[in-house]
């Protein structure tokens, strides 16, 4: 999946806007101009029309102020967005709910069901190899070219398999292919939906959007509010994925926010350490008492996939809390009545987060970037500042794939018991069938890694950085602070 489009530029410089009245304390009178000044008048419509842009743009700030757009009633279409900020205001988190994603009806594209299609590439040819080999007679010759009937296609790509001029293309719902629990489907209108009772929060149906029509519920305001306010102390935990998103050193970062408004900033990558340590004697524990293998339980997106779709391996995954649970309630406990908020690329830690007692918000690293283009703060400019509270390597290390596992199985040996290290880099289908009988398989003492993003946090829907880049940044600190 690409990090960067344009459907995800507009959603930024949405946030920028809404961060810079909030800044400037206007949000309230002046957020109905947003859609105006995004889309004006004269420049030219991504949609049918200028309009019908403005209206999708109210719909993601919406979702930006915290709110479900499926819970939008008719009488609600004439709201405005400042009598949405003045309920937000009212409500404050009572308004959030377990419902983590949200899709935006007016900007579904309705994507054409059948999967695949005859491009101009089609001969006509004598053969009719995609005719004679379709087994539900779904394929015709018009005007000399072969035609699918959409309503009889089964989507079983036999007549692209059989075409010599490979002129029938797959072409997917991006969304419902990305999603590897079947969690979105078409309506009977054609637009998307989220069935909360599979979704896994993992992000990637509104990574695969290509008109931006899934989005978080977000917490920008929440934090602004508590960021703003003098009488409220702020902690920052930032996660370890956060090397290599703004291009400079860690240090500079927390000056940034510092900057900001938060009191305090601590890695979460300490958390990790913490984790590493219990992870290490829970499985020990577990080896002696005859488990052949552990997995880890630092992604939520996996938890929850557990939880949801392969409950049969349960028992097999670790009771430890993640990282960002065991630096919340660390930093609880040093700075008691302190909102603490999480700052990570993961969109399902704000599910994590809602049903902990040890955090109380999240922002992504989009997010975060946001709001340090809208109150002007340049991180490359900053001065280096250390962490209230810093962490090792082996903490930092929990951000690419691998760094879970290699921490305890490396620590396991310490204590004289030696394991194998297997990993899930990336949650899909074949993993997930691979995962349902994986006590099953695992012959030797095995701790099982399981990260839902490919490649590990670096990798998650909130970044803002190329995971490549960020990964160097990340592999240059742990050579230079091992």
């Amino acid at each position: 999946m690409t990090y960067i489009n344009n459907a995800a530029l507009i959603k930024r410089q949405l946030m920028v806007r809404l961060a810079k009245m909030m800044f400037a304390g206007t949000l309230g009178t002046q957020v109905d101009y947003i859609p105006l000044q995004q889309a004006p008048r004269e420049s030219a419509s991504v949609r049918c029309c200028i309009h019908h842009d403005r209206a999708v743009l109210r719909y993601r700030l919406m979702a930006l102020l915290g709110f479900a757009v499926e819970n939008e009633k008719p009488e609600d279409e004439i709201r405005t967005l400042a009598s949405y900020v003045a309920e937000a205001e009212q409500k404050g988190a009572d308004r959030l709910d377990d419902k983590i994603l949200t899709v935006i009806d007016e900007a579904c594209s309705s994507c054409v069901r059948a999967n695949y299609r005859v491009t101009n590439a089609c001969r006509g040819c004598v053969a009719r190899q995609c005719i004679m080999n379709c087994p539900k007679n779904a394929i015709h010759i018009e005007n000399g070219h072969a035609v699918i009937d959409e309503k009889i296609c089964v989507s079983c790509g036999i007549c692209a398999k059989a075409c010599p001029y490979h002129s029938i293309i797959y072409q997917p719902i991006p969304c419902e292919e990305a999603c590897p629990v079947n969690a979105i489907k078409q309506d009977e209108r054609g637009k998307e939906k989220i069935d909360e009772s599979k979704c896994i929060h993992c992000g990637r149906c509104q990574q695969a959007c290509p008109f931006g029509a899934v989005m978080e519920r977000s917490e920008i305001f929440d934090v602004l509010r508590m960021v703003l306010n003098p009488a409220c102390k702020t902690i920052a935990m930032i996660a370890p994925a956060i090397v290599g998103q703004f291009n400079t050193e860690l240090g500079k970062v927390v000056t940034a926010l510092k900057k900001l408004g938060f009191d305090h900033v601590v890695e979460v990558a300490y958390g990790a350490d913490l984790t590493a340590e219990k992870e290490t004697v829970e499985f020990i524990e577990r080896v002696e008492h005859g488990s052949t293998c552990m997995t880890s339980s630092c992604c939520p997106a996996y938890v929850e996939a557990v939880n949801k779709h392969i409950s049969n391996i349960k028992p097999l995954v670790s009771d430890t809390p993640s990282p960002m649970q065991l630096t919340g309630e660390w930093a609880g406990q040093k700075w008691p009545g302190a909102r603490r908020i999480f700052i990570g690329p993961c969109v399902a830690k704000r599910a994590e987060a809602r049903a902990s007692s040890h955090v109380e918000n999240v922002l992504t690293f989009e997010e975060l970037g946001s709001i340090l283009v809208a109150a002007g703060i340049d991180v490359l400019e900053c001065e280096e500042t250390a962490p209230d509270q810093i962490a090792t390597a082996t903490g930092r290390k929990f951000a690419i794939s691998g760094g879970v596992a290699g921490a305890v199985v490396a620590a396991a040996a310490g204590h004289g018991v030696k394991a194998e290290e297997k990993l899930f880099n990336g949650l899909d289908k074949k993993a997930f069938a691979t995962l349902k009988v994986v006590d099953k398989v695992i012959k030797n003492t095995t701790f099982i890694e399981v990260m839902t993003c490919e490649g590990g946090c670096l990798h998650g829907p909130g970044v803002i950085s190329n995971p490549v880049v960020a990964r160097r940044f990340l592999e240059k600190m742990l050579k230079e602070h091992p």
